[in-house]
């Protein structure tokens, strides 16, 4: 047998290798640019989330005296609503239920981007003043400029302010966790003190609206506010699916992923302006609602179990959230329509309270 021969017979015994990966592992590839790790319990996960939120949206079209009843919500849903059904799906309900769902998306997304920055489970765009610096702007414009500029304009200028005052203020603009962390609380004192005093200084009328907005509300939204915060959505998910991988690698350490090739200063700038973008276009059609950017990536990361906050499944949740929330504050018997914001600010403080629980179980 001849060397080439003998070469043949030992390349034919050695199985060729085959790209290991762990089981219920994939990736998502869209174009050359986008790659996202994908497990199969984060497929199943976001189909039931979706499901749940399309229950939750049939629910707020049908449920009370005033909802559309469920034989006749398929034919209203394809533009053959007349008389009650067109007035509720066109005017009173389906602008609500459409702002409810890309302003609750854009706040999970929001928070789950500013929590991978971060790194800190207590991290979302409210604790570096967003919220806080909306309320004060649309407070100063009820104040200032009652007929010259609308308290939604006020709140996106107050929310850029804020922004722009923290940038200065870390003298590393968004690149230092810490510093932005630092910066944000003390921005949101000083607002929620000039939201205060507004809030006492106008009329008992005019008082009792702004605080609504404050609160965060959805009342009365129209398709533009719907136009606005979805344009919003859909211009800031492909950029911030393009920061999916980098924000993988950076949950690594910043010398480690500097090492295989990230960026870890640039990904963390980009990723806390993508965060502002959004929840200031959030704000600007209902308001700082609180706690929605906070809980759904944290809810996001335990049902996927996976290591940082899960951007699809954040803004599923956080969409999910806000619905359901609306949902109860437009049928709860109880009170009579109140502000959004307040429910989830009750699910914010149960999950704070189960989080110190946890901490309190824990070996010293």
């Amino acid at each position: 047998m001849t060397t080439a021969d003998r070469t043949a017979v030992q390349d034919r015994s050695v199985p060729a290798k085959r790209e290991v990966r762990p089981a219920g592992r994939g990736v998502l590839r869209i174009g050359p640019w986008v790659s996202v790790p994908v497990r199969r319990s984060s497929v199943i996960a976001a189909v039931v989330t979706l499901l749940l939120l399309c229950g939750a949206a049939v629910a707020t079209l049908s449920m009370g005296r005033l909802g559309i009843d469920l034989p006749d919500l398929p034919s209203a849903l394809a533009g053959d609503a007349t008389g009650k059904n067109a007035f509720v799906l066109n005017r009173l309900r389906g602008p609500r239920l459409t702002v409810a769902i890309a302003t609750g998306a854009a706040f999970g997304l929001s928070g789950a981007l500013f929590q991978s920055v971060t790194r800190n489970p207590l991290g979302s765009p409210d604790v570096i003043g967003l919220g806080a610096g909306a309320g004060a702007g649309a407070a100063a414009a009820a104040l200032f400029l009652p007929d010259v500029m609308p308290v939604a304009v006020g709140a996106l200028i107050g929310a850029v302010v804020a922004m722009a005052v923290v940038f200065v203020a870390t003298g590393t603009g968004f690149r230092s966790p810490g510093r932005l962390v630092v910066a944000g609380i003390g921005v949101a004192a000083m607002a929620t003190a000039l939201t205060q005093y507004v809030v006492y200084a106008v009329e008992r009328d005019k008082a009792s609206a702004l605080t609504a907005y404050i609160n965060g509300s959805l009342s009365a939204r129209s398709w533009d506010d719907a136009a606005t915060i979805w344009t919003v959505l859909l211009v800031t998910l492909p950029f911030a699916a393009l920061l999916a991988r980098p924000l993988s690698v950076g949950e690594m350490g910043d010398d480690l992923s500097t090492g295989l090739g990230a960026r870890p200063g640039r990904t963390a700038t980009l990723a806390v302006v993508l965060s502002i973008v959004l929840s200031a276009g959030a704000v600007s059609v209902a308001g700082p609602i609180a706690f929605v950017s906070l809980t759904a990536p944290q809810i996001a990361k335990r049902v996927t179990r996976s290591g940082g906050p899960h951007l699809v499944m954040s803004t599923l949740l956080g969409a999910l959230l806000l619905v359901l929330a609306d949902l109860t504050a437009q049928q709860l018997p109880l009170f009579d329509d109140l502000p959004v914001g307040l429910y989830t600010m009750a699910v914010g403080g149960a999950y704070l309270g189960y989080l110190l629980l946890r901490e309190w179980k824990r070996p010293v």
